[in-house]
């Protein structure tokens, strides 16, 4: 029941449509981007690059997922929920449920998106795309996993900070500002915050080093795990007005 109603206001909502169709525009653009202005566009580390904007939509499913629960509080619907479905954390579980398998499908259609785009780029100067390479599909398929991690922490965050704009503000600072920062003072230890766990997952090109793949996944997931863990916490002892 309080799945099906997680789902139902996914589906019923303008916001998730619009931040679908942005996040595909973005992969488009970014991949536009890389194949006009790379001259060996045949090479797997180019369309590696290319493919690796896969991983920039989560920013999108962050979003999603901090409107999940942040959303809730600012337009007051928040309280007809926990009338409805009285335990809380069964409320923020479904959450982090409904919302991780958003980011999943946000990462499946960008990854699409991409393949297509990338595609394109490549029949028009008589290239194909390099399908049969192993590291092709694992950037690819790092990116889909960084999309769904971030869809439950975003549901984490949308939590821990119920005012929508602030919860916002914070999330996209903390990616746009705060890491930069931070990687300044604490050196290597930088790769292991979330955003740079995500592009070393997604063997983004702006990585440099960090952990392996498979590390940056496990450990991107222990961030996901600690959020949902913070958010249900707080959320069974909040008071709502």
């Amino acid at each position: 029941m309080i799945v099906r109603a997680e789902v139902r206001k996914l589906l019923t909502t303008r916001t998730p449509l619009l931040l679908f169709a942005a996040a595909q525009l973005l992969v488009v653009a970014g991949i536009s981007g890389v194949m006009a202005e790379r001259d060996d566009i045949a090479a797997t580390e180019t369309q590696r690059a290319a493919v690796s904007h896969t991983g920039l939509v989560s920013l999108f499913a962050l979003v999603l997922g901090v409107m999940a629960v942040a959303g809730e509080y600012r337009h007051r619907t928040i309280s007809d929920t926990y009338l409805t479905a009285p335990d809380r954390a069964r409320v923020v579980l479904a959450k982090l449920g409904v919302y991780s398998i958003a980011g999943l499908f946000f990462g499946v259609a960008a990854a699409v998106t991409a393949l297509a785009a990338a595609a394109i780029w490549l029949t028009a100067r008589d290239e194909s795309l390099a399908i049969t390479s192993g590291d092709l599909w694992q950037t690819i398929a790092g990116g889909i996993l960084w999309n769904a991690l971030f869809g439950a922490i975003g549901v984490g965050v949308g939590a821990l900070i119920t005012n929508l704009m602030g919860a916002l503000a914070a999330a996209l600072a903390w990616v746009a500002l705060v890491e930069g920062i931070v990687a300044q003072l604490v050196g290597d230890a930088a790769d292991w915050l979330p955003f740079a766990l995500g592009s070393a997952l997604d063997t983004l090109p702006t990585a440099t080093g960090g952990p392996p793949q498979w590390l940056a996944g496990l450990a991107l997931a222990g961030y996901a795990v600690v959020f949902a863990a913070a958010a249900i916490l707080t959320t069974v002892r909040r008071d709502v007005v």
